[in-house]
């Protein structure tokens, strides 16, 4: 069951990346990432009421506004790379986030095994093989490969946030992380008057987009106390394969053999730093 699961993280994952980003090719990915995460934050108030409780602000409320802050302005981000960039080419790079919980590790002294070692070493030279046509074509493709970087190194980051805020709470955490990054979004709108608003039917998008994010969470979370949380977190890291297929299923893009090499290199490494 725990498997099962954990693959369906990832299928919930990369569906939502994969429709946020689309969606952000008409809409700016600020008002997607604050539309999306306000329902992702309404639903997470209710699943703490209902499952958790609530508790007193403590030790997660500065992990999980930290993670808010960070985490809203990487998806923001990673949507405007999505949006702009090739799909199967941007979400693992972006995946590759994994890489700084273990970096951060080192720093702190602990000794990772050789495994580990080669995931840093695919993870650096996949990104190399898949970036490196887009980097000679248009500013655009360009930009789009580095903002995926950014939100790698953000995503990582919100990793490490929010493993120490859930030391205290995990239910409070993610409710301190969501109500950040809606305001966060919600004063970037604040400032940025000439914003598009997201219509009536883009409401539909744009809910789904969070209540998989929150799925997404949920059933890893869950999948994590039934097995063993190596196996659990390599099954769920898969989200970028559902998001590449979908990009090659509806918007038919395509990507270089060598593209293809450092795809796969990304992802072995990631499934390697998880081990």
């Amino acid at each position: 069951m725990e498997y099962v699961l954990a693959l369906g993280a990832s299928l919930l994952w990369g569906s939502a990346d994969f429709m946020g980003g689309n969606l952000s090719r008409r809409l700016h990915p600020v008002v997607v990432t604050f539309v999306s995460q306000a329902f992702a934050l309404a639903l997470v108030v209710v699943a703490a009421a209902v499952f958790a409780g609530y508790r007193a602000p403590g030790a997660y409320l500065w992990w999980g506004v930290a993670a808010g802050l960070v985490g809203a302005g990487s998806l923001a981000a990673f949507y405007r790379a999505l949006a702009t960039g090739t799909m199967g080419v941007v979400a693992p790079i972006a995946a590759a986030g994994v890489a700084v919980p273990v970096i951060v590790g080192l720093v702190s002294g602990e000794r990772p095994g050789p495994l580990r070692l080669a995931g840093i070493v695919g993870v650096v030279v996949g990104i190399i093989l898949a970036s490196g046509p887009e980097l000679r074509e248009a500013m655009q493709r360009r930009r789009a490969v580095l903002l995926a970087m950014i939100a790698a190194v953000g995503f990582g980051t919100v990793y490490v946030c929010i493993a120490k805020g859930a030391e205290t709470s995990v239910a409070m955490t993610l409710i301190a992380q969501r109500s950040s990054g809606v305001a966060l979004m919600g004063l970037a709108l604040l400032i940025s008057r000439r914003l598009p608003v997201a219509g009536r039917r883009d409401l539909p998008v744009l809910a789904a987009v969070g209540a998989m994010d929150v799925g997404a969470n949920g059933a890893f979370g869950l999948a994590s106390t039934m097995g063993a949380l190596a196996i659990t977190a390599t099954l769920s890291s898969l989200y970028p394969i559902v998001t590449a297929v979908l990009a090659r299923i509806v918007l038919e893009q395509r990507m270089r053999r060598i593209q293809l090499i450092g795809v796969v290199c990304v992802m072995a490494g990631v499934v390697l730093l998880t081990i």
